[in-house]
C-alpha cells in the first residue's frame, strides 16, 4: 500500500510531517531566543545596580580620605558657603554623582546640593556610618531613588566626626539597562534567523527523507510493515553498510536455525558474528554476488537475492528449496529409473522374439536354458545386495542404482567386506547421503575406460562407515575440500535445478549427525568419497 501526500489540516495544524516539524523548530528556536534574552536581562540589571552602589561607595570613600574634608568639618558650621560644601561640590562634579552629602555626628548636613537643605537632619538613618561601617544600598531620599555608598569620616587623630554619603541617580543605571536591550535584542534576532534557516533545511531534508508523509502515515506503514515481515513466507534480513543486522523476521530465524529466543538480540550485531563463516554469509553479505545464489544452511538448501539499499546497506530474502531440491533430485532417480526401463523394455522385447523363436524351431531345451540365464541374473544382482544389505530402504535403494548402472553401461557391485545389519537409527538420511554419492560416482565414471562403481558399506560397533569408489577421472588437485562447497560442480546443470548441492548436502547430514565426510583418490585412480556417522546404528 502506497500513502499520497495530503495538506489535510487537523485542529489548526499541518499534517505533514516535515511542516509540523518546521514549526516545533520554530516554536523551540523563538522560545530559546526569549528566554535567553531574558536569563540575560535578569542578572544584568543586578550587576548594573551593584556597580552603580560600588561606584558610589568608592567615591564616598576617596572623599572621606580628604583630610581637608574632616578639617573643615570641625572648623566651620552648616552654612552654603563653608568649606565642606565647596570641597562637596567639587567632588560631585568631577565624578558626576547625584549628590555628596557630608553629615556630623548629629546627622546635619554640611552639605548639599541644594543649599536651602544645608542645616537640616538627613532623611536617612546614618547611624551604621556613623559607627565606623561603610554601607552600600538602593534606597529612596530628597532627590528620589539612588544607589548609596556610606562611609565614615575620621579626622586627623583617628576620631569619627561625621559620615560622607554619596549618591547615583538611579535613572541612570535604568538607561544603561535600557540602552543594553536593543544590542540584545538584535542577537537574539539573529540567533532566531539563524535557527530558523537551520530549521528550513533540516526540514527540506526531511521532506525528502519522508517524502512528505504525514505522522499518522509513517506510524501505519512501520506498523505494516512488522505485520508484513513477520507474515510472509519468506526470510527477510537487512544489514547496515557494515553487515551489521538491521532486523530479521521469523522465517529467516528458523530457515537460518537462529535460536526464536534471541532474534529481538541479534540487531546490531555483525552477520560474520551470528552465522559464522560460510557461503551463506558470503552471499548475504554480497562477497558472492548473483540471482537465486543456492547455499546450504544446515539441513535446508536457500535460495538467497540480495538488493542493496540507497544508505549502503541491503535487505536479502531467502527461500526453502529443501523440498523442491529433494523433488529434483528424486525426478533425477525417477527419469533414469525410466530410461532404465524403456531399454529393458526393448531388451525385454527382443528377448521374447529370442524365444518364440526356439519355441517356434522346437529347441525346447535352448529355450529353457535361456529362460533360466536371463531371470538368474536378475535374481543373482538382488540377492547378491540383501545377502550383505539387510536394511530394507537402502537394499532398495542399490538394486535401483545397479539397475540404472547397467543401463548406462556402469558395473556397480559391492566391496566384499559390506555388511549392513537392520539396525540403521535413521535409514532414510543414510539413503541421501548413499544415493548422492552413488549418482555422482556413476557420472564420473560413465566415460571411463573399464567403468566401475564400488559401494563398501559395513557397521563398526554403532558406528556406519560409507565408501564409494569410481573409476572416474578423480578429483582436480588441492580442491579435496573445496568440492563439499555449495554451487561447486563440474557438471553443466539441469533444466530443472541447480548443481553443486549433493555433496555439501553429504557433509551438512554427516555433520549434522556428529560424523564426517572426506573425499580422496583412490588406489587405482578416480574418486573415493568415505563418510562416518558415528551411533547410525542401534
Amino acid at each position: 500500500m502506497r500513502f499520497l501526500p495530503t495538506s489535510a489540516r487537523r485542529l489548526g495544524l499541518p499534517r505533514r510531517a516535515v511542516s509540523q516539524i518546521l514549526l516545533t523548530q520554530l516554536a523551540i528556536a523563538a522560545g530559546v531566543a526569549v528566554l535567553a534574552t531574558g536569563l540575560f536581562l535578569a542578572p544584568l540589571s543586578g550587576q548594573l545596580d551593584d556597580q552603580a552602589m560600588r561606584r558610589a561607595l568608592a567615591i564616598a570613600q576617596s572623599a572621606a580620605a580628604d583630610p581637608s574634608l574632616a578639617a573643615g568639618l570641625l572648623r566651620s558650621g552648616p552654612t552654603p558657603d563653608s568649606p565642606v560644601q565647596s570641597a562637596a561640590e567639587r567632588i560631585r562634579r568631577a565624578t558626576g554623582a547625584e549628590y555628596v552629602v557630608v553629615v556630623d555626628l548629629d546627622g546635619i548636613r554640611r552639605s548639599h546640593p541644594s543649599v536651602e537643605r544645608i542645616g537640616r537632619p538627613v532623611s536617612t538613618d546614618p547611624g551604621d556610618a556613623l559607627a565606623g561601617h561603610e554601607v552600600m544600598e538602593i534606597d529612596e531620599g530628597t532627590l528620589g531613588r539612588s544607589a548609596r555608598g556610606k562611609v565614615p569620616l575620621v579626622a586627623a587623630d583617628g576620631e569619627i566626626v561625621g559620615a560622607v554619603s554619596v549618591g547615583i541617580a538611579y535613572d541612570s543605571v535604568r538607561d544603561r539597562l535600557l540602552g543594553a536591550i536593543p544590542g540584545l535584542l538584535a542577537y537574539a534576532g539573529g540567533a532566531l534567523a539563524a535557527g530558523a534557516l537551520a530549521a528550513w533545511l533540516l526540514s527540506r531534508r526531511i521532506h525528502r527523507q519522508t517524502r512528505d508523509l504525514a505522522f499518522s502515515d509513517i506510524a501505519g506503514l512501520l506498523a505494516e510493515r512488522e505485520a508484513m515481515l513477520h507474515s510472509i513466507r519468506e526470510g527477510v534480513i537487512a544489514l547496515d553498510r557494515n553487515d551489521r543486522v538491521r532486523l530479521v523476521n521469523d522465517e529467516a530465524v528458523r530457515l537460518l536455525g537462529l535460536a526464536p529466543a534471541g532474534a529481538g538480540t541479534l540487531a546490531g550485531r555483525p552477520l560474520d558474528e551470528v552465522l559464522g563463516a560460510g557461503r551463506t554469509t558470503d552471499v548475504l553479505t554480497g562477497r558472492v554476488t548473483g540471482r537465486d545464489l543456492l547455499t546450504v544452511q544446515g539441513p535446508r538448501v536457500l535460495v538467497a537475492n540480495r538488493a542493496p539499499t540507497a544508505d549502503g546497506g541491503a535487505v536479502a530474502t531467502l527461500r526453502d528449496r529443501t523440498e523442491v531440491e529433494h523433488l529434483s533430485r528424486e525426478l533425477d532417480s525417477t527419469k533414469g529409473l525410466i530410461d532404465a526401463l524403456r531399454a529393458q523394455d526393448h531388451e525385454h522385447a527382443n528377448r521374447l522374439h529370442t524365444l518364440l523363436g526356439l519355441l517356434e524351431l522346437g529347441l525346447h531345451e535352448e529355450a529353457t536354458a535361456f529362460v533360466t540365464e536371463v531371470v538368474g541374473v536378475h535374481r543373482t544382482t538382488a540377492e547378491q545386495v540383501t545377502e550383505k544389505v539387510h536394511d530394507p530402504l537402502v537394499a532398495a535403494l542399490l538394486v535401483g542404482k545397479a539397475t540404472v548402472a547397467a543401463e548406462r553401461g556402469v558395473a556397480l557391485r559391492l566391496a566384499p567386506p559390506t555388511l549392513l545389519p537392520d539396525r540403521l537409527v535413521d535409514p532414510g538420511g543414510l539413503v541421501t547421503i548413499l544415493g548422492n554419492l552413488v549418482d555422482n560416482a556413476l557420472d564420473a565414471a560413465a566415460g571411463s575406460a573399464a567403468p566401475l562403481v564400488e559401494v563398501d558399506i559395513r557397521a563398526q560397533g554403532r558406528t556406519a562407515v560409507l565408501r564409494v569408489r569410481d573409476s572416474g577421472p578423480g578429483i582436480p588437485a588441492g580442491r579435496s575440500e573445496e568440492i563439499f562447497t555449495e554451487g561447486w560442480s563440474t557438471k553443466q546443470p539441469a533444466a530443472h535445478r541447480e548443481r553443486g548441492l549433493g555433496l555439501a548436502l553429504v557433509r551438512r547430514l554427516a555433520e549434522r549427525q556428529g560424523g564426517s565426510a572426506r573425499a580422496g583418490a583412490a588406489e587405482d585412480g578416480g574418486a573415493e568419497f568415505s563418510v562416518v556417522l558415528p551411533e547410525a546404528l542401534r
